[in-house]
């Protein structure tokens, strides 16, 4: 299982995986502190290499295991951020990896995962059917289990970031850490209270996975079915890392998609950098409690930059929506020559870019004289919003917001 966690043997660790994972950039953020009114730090985890802070621990892992293991080869269980740290670093100290993947992990990461030369094998609907079946491989192929957060090296790799972090800011009153199994929180907790005793270290789950806030409070684990924040979507939380959690760990918040949401907007619109739902948890956390964290120098680990696109997407135009840069007006047109260019005119004198246009005869109650037209707008905002339907209605429409 590994050596003993404590500020000595994560010390050790980073001496061991200096100048192979990348020492990412510790950076404050002007704009985020404005924003939650705290003084936001920022860990980019997401410039690893693989993209997310995975690469630590699985290195720290891989060189514990003694030459006799290494030539058998190594199996792991992971839909993304993990299955790439260790068939990444596999490939480099040339030790054989199979990992094995649900069969709805999206195909970029499948085939991310085999360019680095792992053997992938799909199996099952979720991590626990797939975990069984890698068990069962390990026994029948004498591989070794690299575990994604329930081992004592694993969570020693983790842990480096917090030295690193309070290396660059040794002031930080506080580490806003996301909690999937615990593996990366635990380490940093170590970390950092074996550096600073008096910083207080805090986890971020979603809301629809509190596994271990529940299991820390002995509540029954009840998860829901999904969630933007997929990395840290954990059922089950480590047995090592919970003692470690439930010791080190003042309070874990919970946070909503919206909140997630948000938070992964604003890193790509503020910082201008891509985080994943799991990444953006810290920042979201923050969002969401401004007065606990309130002129406090407040670390946050951005853990990971795995987004798939057609997700990015959606978070993109959806907060758009939420902050009336992309909005939708209903509006009642005469139906007579001219009058759906009248219309556009009055928009667009209002500053207001037109990207659709749906104009409805059949399916509504108006008169045969009127049709409903649906015009998505470009907007600068909620205020420039009601200055186009203002002067909409000041022409004699009637327009609505839908």
């Amino acid at each position: 299982m590994g050596r003993p966690v404590t500020l000595e043997t994560i010390r050790e660790a980073a001496d061991q995986i200096r100048g192979i994972v990348a020492r990412t950039p510790t950076a404050r953020s002007r704009t985020l502190s404005e924003i939650t009114g705290a003084d936001v730090v920022l860990k980019f985890e997401n410039l690893q290499f693989t993209g997310a802070f995975k690469e630590r621990g699985a290195l720290v892992k891989l060189l514990s295991l003694p030459p006799d293991v290494r030539a058998e080869g190594v199996i792991a269980i992971s839909r993304g951020n993990h299955a790439l740290a260790v068939a990444y670093h596999s490939q480099r100290l040339g030790i054989p990896a199979t990992i094995v993947m649900p069969r709805v992990t999206p195909n970029i990461k499948v085939e991310h995962t085999r360019s680095f030369g792992a053997e992938v094998i799909l199996h099952g609907e979720g991590l626990v059917d797939a975990s069984a079946f890698a068990l069962d491989l390990a026994r029948e192929r004498k591989l070794v289990l690299i575990h994604p957060y329930d081992d004592l090296d694993i969570i020693r790799g983790q842990g480096t970031i917090a030295l690193e972090m309070l290396e660059d800011e040794p002031g930080l009153d506080a580490l806003v850490i996301p909690i999937g199994g615990g593996g990366l929180i635990a380490g940093n907790a170590v970390a950092a209270k074996g550096i600073r005793p008096e910083i207080e270290v805090v986890g971020v789950e979603a809301a629809r996975f509190p596994s271990m806030k529940q299991k820390i409070a002995g509540e029954p684990v009840e998860c829901g079915s999904a969630t933007l924040a997929d990395g840290i979507a954990v059922r089950q939380p480590g047995e090592l890392t919970l003692p470690l959690v439930r010791e080190l760990v003042s309070e874990i918040l919970l946070v909503d998609e919206a909140a997630l949401e948000e938070a992964v907007l604003l890193l790509l619109e503020i910082e201008k950098t891509v985080v994943e739902g799991a990444g953006a948890a810290g920042l979201a956390a923050l969002l969401r409690n401004r007065e606990r964290f309130r002129g406090k120098l407040v670390g946050l680990v951005l853990s990971g930059g795995n987004i798939d696109l057609l997700p990015l997407a959606s978070v993109i135009q959806r907060g758009l929506v939420r902050t009336g840069r992309l909005v939708r007006i209903r509006v009642e047109v005469p139906d007579i020559p001219g009058g759906l260019a009248d219309v556009t005119r009055i928009i667009g004198d209002a500053g207001g870019g037109i990207v659709d246009v749906v104009h409805q005869r059949a399916f509504t109650r108006l008169s045969l004289q009127t049709a409903e037209v649906d015009f998505a707008i470009q907007a600068r905002g909620l205020e420039h919003v009601h200055e186009v339907l203002d002067a909409l209605i000041a022409a004699g429409h009637s327009a609505v917001l839908t």
